[in-house]
């Protein structure tokens, strides 16, 4: 009834955007003490702030007008 389909094995090696992910993931370790630092200790828990910079960047690089 329901399929796993996984997205490592759809997206070709050469990709650009595996090159890409590469980059932005190291530049965003470098980050990690400054996202730690704004978390709240109390309420629901956050969306993580590298998951929204990676979607506003493919947003931005696909020219995607709406966060819908």
């Amino acid at each position: 009834m329901f399929s796993y389909i996984s997205l490592e094995e759809r997206v070709p090696q050469a990709h650009p955007l595996r090159k890409l992910r590469a980059v932005v993931d190291a530049l965003l370790a470098t980050m990690n003490r400054e996202f730690e630092a704004v978390y709240a200790r109390r309420g629901r828990p956050s969306v993580p702030p590298e998951m929204l910079l990676k979607a506003l960047l493919l947003q931005i690089l696909f020219s995607i007008r709406s966060e819908r």
